[in-house]
């Protein structure tokens, strides 16, 4: 009798099979990267911590290099304890979603002052800035714990391979669920890695690649022919825009720097002078003294919440005003969060 699609991709009946298949696929394939170490050795929950909280919103290429600054600078979780906050703050600059820098300074002293690490899923969740993803990574990853990671790579590899139409929240309880009894009591960490290897690298966004999926045979949306509308979620809201402007004063070859309140949006970060960042209208001008400021042209920059439009300001002085905030000389900025590291480059191209 002929075998049909359907019966073919269900010849295992579910999907029990597919952790062996990926883990052999892994074996061969898996992504060789900095805070990994060799099949079998032991991880450090440090490297696997760091490097997961970094990554968050954030592509390997962009993080990798910060990954291997911090770890050369504060190789082991007390000596990031010990760092100072500015320190860590303008290393992580450039990293964007600064409260992961603040909850980084305290999860590692929250470590350093207990002087271990938990090991399951359930008590790293308790620490500042670890939520239930990076928790499940570091307890499988750094030590051995059956628990499932389900980040937004594994959220559409199992969308697929489950062909998920209903309603995005109660399909992702399922989609957790089938992944939490998938996971093998012997290498949870490798499946956790496995996954997101092949959601990184194979099973796409855009252009899935089936022909080379170690999976595939189980995959219901490969049966159907269309992974790639794989998951079905509903439409992002537009982010609303906001608009501000940004001062460049500029004194004998030294710029003017404020360091922003430790509370709220880059708390804590070095930074140029800014107005207010409002929806509607540019707010009115707010510098931080009177001069005669040239309008440069405007930068653009994309937080999670809203899009930020600013209007690039530079003013050349004679004098050094009495403003609030430090002269830093030209050559020697550096660490400026993304948005302002943007303004500085318009008025000082050149």
């Amino acid at each position: 009798m002929k075998t049909t699609k359907r019966q073919a991709v269900t010849k295992h009946g579910d999907l029990n099979g597919l952790p062996a298949d990926l883990l052999a696929w892994f074996d061969r394939h898996g992504r060789d990267l900095p805070w990994r170490t060799a099949l079998g050795e032991r991880r450090d929950p440090y490297r696997v911590w760091l490097a997961e909280i970094m990554l968050q919103q954030t592509t390997i290429p962009h993080g990798t290099p910060y990954f291997l600054t911090f770890t050369q600078r504060w190789p082991t979780v007390e000596a990031l304890a010990a760092a100072k906050d500015e320190e860590v703050m303008t290393a992580w600059a450039g990293l964007g979603y600064y409260a992961r820098a603040r909850n980084l300074l305290k999860c590692a002293r929250e470590i350093a002052e207990r002087g271990s690490w938990p090991e399951t899923a359930a008590e790293l969740k308790k620490l500042p800035g670890i939520g239930p993803y990076t928790a499940g990574a570091i307890a499988a990853i750094a030590f051995n714990q059956p628990a499932a990671a389900v980040d937004g790579n594994v959220d559409r590899v199992f969308a697929r391979l489950l062909a998920l139409k209903g309603n995005w929240a109660d399909e992702k309880k399922r989609l957790h669920a089938e992944v939490e009894r998938l996971v093998p009591a012997k290498r949870p960490g490798d499946f956790a890695e496995a996954l997101m290897d092949l959601g990184a690298t194979v099973c796409t966004p855009t252009k899935p690649n089936c022909l080379i999926c170690p999976v595939s045979d189980y995959c219901l949306a490969k049966a159907e022919g269309e992974p790639e509308r794989y998951p079905i979620k509903p439409p992002k809201k537009a982010k609303p825009i906001r608009r501000g402007a940004a001062y460049v004063a500029v004194h004998k070859g030294e710029v003017l720097l404020q360091r922003r309140p430790d509370k709220g949006l880059l708390g804590g970060m070095l930074g140029l002078p800014t107005s207010d960042w409002v929806e509607g209208e540019r707010p009115e001008p707010s510098p931080p003294f009177k001069a005669s400021w040239e309008e440069i042209g405007d930068v653009r920059h994309v937080f999670t919440h809203f899009d930020l439009r600013l209007t690039v300001q530079r003013a050349d002085v004679s004098r050094r005003p009495n403003a609030d905030g430090v002269w830093v000389p030209l050559d020697e900025v550096e660490g400026l969060p993304s948005v302002f590291a943007k303004a500085f480059r318009l008025a000082t191209a050149g």
